[in-house]
């Protein structure tokens, strides 16, 4: 382990004044803008740190007693009062989740798909195995707090000289530090990248379902654990049909020719060509269900239905032989002329 003092060319008297000019000196000399030589620049980290423990006056005073050997009346008081011991924190931090939109056709919705997304985001880094070290090197144990991840400061209180614990502001209470920095990744041991997810969409997902994708996220900071991703799905509209829970819905277009006679016609469904059978006397807003050729039971069994609404179609336009037809066909049901009809619902739309 190197002294600081030494690495600075100052004594262990030396001024804050006197580090400070030392270290200009030397950063402007080794910097890596100035200085291309390999090692100037392993001299160049080593006399940033030594100015980032000496330039702050606990943390020399830390590093002149010794590290974690200089405690001392501290330890007496926590003794005495059985004060609870701080652990350090892990160099290591879990990668942040993310939230993605993931876009549905709504037959893929329905019947489940296999996707593939591109996603931007940490990746552990190859170089240096996710240390965060440059190959060759390796994390060491920070110098200032001897590895406890905590440094202790005398203050004056009421009750006379006392001693303080707080995390260490050099390797920021995890006890261990980078002394050479992989290249690849600046010491974080994952780099920024873009990467295929695999995605396999259940079948029955609606509009708005979040879906967890533990251990999918960006990788953690020094080999930290992985993240989740959550995939919010979002279904386009189709031109056709809509979903109303479990079931779909759509609109069977019909002229009144034909719903005042009844009639089979074949339909396009999702599942393909389907028959439907409309009886006479239709009226607009009836109801035909298709059972079992809606929606999958998301995580269930079955299926829901596809409920068609009748919407009679009447002519805006007549030539004169079908205007004819219908004027013999109201003289026919001239008891059926307009009046007020009852407020019963007529269908689900």
């Amino acid at each position: 382990m190197s002294d600081h003092y030494q690495v600075l060319g100052v004594s262990p008297d030396a001024s804050a004044d006197e580090i400070k000019k030392a270290y200009r000196k030397l950063a402007r000399e080794l910097h890596p803008d100035i200085n291309p030589a390999e090692d100037a620049q392993e001299r160049f980290k080593l006399v940033t740190h030594a100015f980032e423990v000496l330039s702050d006056p606990s943390t020399r005073a830390q590093y002149d007693r010794g590290g974690e050997q200089g405690f001392g009346l501290g330890d007496i008081f926590d003794s005495f009062f059985g004060a609870p011991q701080r652990s350090r924190r892990s160099r290591s931090e879990r990668g942040q989740d993310a939230l993605l939109r993931m876009d549905l056709d709504l037959d893929e919705a329905i019947f489940g798909a296999n996707k593939t997304l591109t996603i931007d985001t940490a990746i552990g880094c190859e170089t240096c195995s996710q240390t965060g070290a440059k190959p060759g090197t390796s994390v060491k144990t920070c110098d200032v707090c001897g590895g406890s991840g905590q440094i202790q400061r005398q203050v004056q209180s009421f009750m006379g000289m006392m001693v303080t614990t707080a995390p260490c502001n050099v390797c920021r209470g995890a006890g261990e530090v980078v002394p050479s920095p992989c290249p690849d990744c600046r010491g974080q041991g994952r780099i920024r990248a873009k990467r295929d997810l695999d995605v396999e969409i259940p079948a029955g997902v609606s509009d708005g379902l979040r879906l967890h994708l533990p251990g999918q996220g960006e990788v953690g900071f020094a080999g930290g654990s992985t993240g989740d991703i959550y995939l919010e799905v979002s279904v386009r509209p189709h031109p056709v049909f809509a979903r109303d829970g479990d079931d779909l819905v759509a609109i069977l277009e019909v002229p009144i020719a034909d719903a005042a006679l009844g009639f089979t016609t074949e339909i396009e469904t999702f599942d393909g060509s389907s028959k439907v059978e409309v009886k006479a006397g239709a009226q607009h807003g009836d109801i035909v269900t298709l059972k079992g050729l809606g929606a999958n039971r998301l995580r269930g069994r079955g299926r829901g239905d596809l409920h068609l609404q009748v919407s009679v179609l009447t002519p805006s336009r007549l030539d004169s032989k079908s205007k004819d037809i219908f004027k013999k066909l109201r003289e026919l049901h001239k008891e059926d002329g307009p009046r007020l009809g009852s407020r019963r619902a007529k269908g689900r739309f």
